[in-house]
C-alpha cells in the first residue's frame, strides 16, 4: 500500500462514538418514553459485573496494541497484526468488550432502549467497522493476516 489515504480501513464510525451516541439516545428516549426492563436486583448486579468485565477486557486489549506499537484508532494505519494477549482468542477483543459491556449496562440500568439498540449496534459494528477492517488488513498484510484469521475467530 503506497497511498496514505488508502492505508486505513475506512470504517463508517469510530466504535466508541457509536456506543456513546446510542447511550445518549437511550437516555433521552428513556426520559421521553420510558421502557424499563422488569429485572430482579440480581440481574442488575450481574449487569454491573459484565460492564466492569467489558471495561477490563477492553483495557487489556488496548494495552496489547500499545505494547506492540500499532495504532488503536481505526482511522490510523495498522503497523502490524497483534496476536498476543486477548488477540489469541478473538480478533476483535475491544469490540467484544464493548458488546459485553453494553449488555452489562443494559441489565444494570434496566433501560429497554439499550436492548432495542443492541442488534443495530452489532450490525453497524459488523458491517461498517469490522468487515471493513478485515478487508483492509487482508490487503495490507496478505498471508500474515490470512493465517491469523485461520487460527483465531472473529468474535468468540
Amino acid at each position: 500500500m503506497t497511498d496514505a489515504a488508502a492505508d486505513r480501513p475506512s470504517v463508517i464510525v469510530l466504535p466508541p462514538l457509536l456506543y456513546l451516541a446510542a447511550l445518549l439516545a437511550g437516555v433521552v428516549l428513556q426520559w421521553l418514553v420510558p421502557l424499563t426492563l422488569p429485572l430482579p436486583s440480581v440481574a442488575r448486579w450481574a449487569g454491573l459485573l459484565l460492564a466492569l468485565l467489558g471495561i477490563g477486557f477492553a483495557v487489556v486489549a488496548r494495552r496489547e496494541f500499545e505494547r506492540a506499537g500499532t495504532n488503536v484508532n481505526p482511522t490510523q494505519p495498522a503497523t502490524m497484526i497483534v496476536s498476543s494477549g486477548p488477540f489469541r482468542f478473538t480478533r476483535n477483543p475491544m469490540y467484544v468488550a464493548m458488546a459485553v459491556g453494553w449488555i452489562g449496562v443494559t441489565l444494570a440500568t434496566r433501560n429497554g432502549w439499550y436492548l432495542a439498540f443492541y442488534p443495530i449496534l452489532l450490525a453497524i459494528m459488523h458491517w461498517g467497522v469490522i468487515r471493513r477492517e478485515e478487508r483492509y488488513l487482508e490487503r495490507k498484510f496478505g498471508d500474515t493476516y490470512a493465517e491469523y484469521k485461520r487460527r483465531v475467530r472473529r468474535y468468540f
